[in-house]
């Protein structure tokens, strides 16, 4: 689901630290415009938070006429590798998102660079 709502969007933003879970809908669109000076109408920006024990992400995103919400919360003492940094956003790719849900830090030092050739080359 949470990958879903990245379709289309331009940023996706963590909010770095962690972030108390029993704010919904109201209280993160309220932390995104007063603490971060972000556009929570931004239909554009996908933002994403995550609990003080690391193991569910809450997704924020506008669609146009209302917010969508999702949270993941995971399973067997499995835990998402959420940077710690308090207090800040951060913006990052699709590719680390994905990097994020499956468990992996978002900086994959050994990673492949995308491939910035986008010509189709036939051999």
């Amino acid at each position: 689901m949470i990958q879903h709502m990245a379709d289309s969007v331009e940023h996706i933003y963590l909010a770095l630290g962690y972030t108390d879970f029993r704010r919904q809908i109201t209280g993160l669109t309220a932390m995104v415009a007063l603490q971060f000076k972000m556009d929570p109408y931004s239909g554009k920006a996908l933002f994403l938070f995550c609990n003080k024990r690391h193991t569910g992400i809450k997704a924020l995103r506008w669609d146009g006429n209302g917010f969508l919400l999702a949270t993941k919360h995971l399973a067997n003492d499995m835990k998402f590798q959420w940077p710690k940094t308090q207090g800040e956003l951060r913006d990052i790719s699709i590719r680390q998102m994905h990097w994020l849900l499956e468990g992996l830090q978002i900086d994959q030092k050994k990673a492949h660079p995308p491939n910035v050739n986008t010509t189709n080359n036939v051999f």
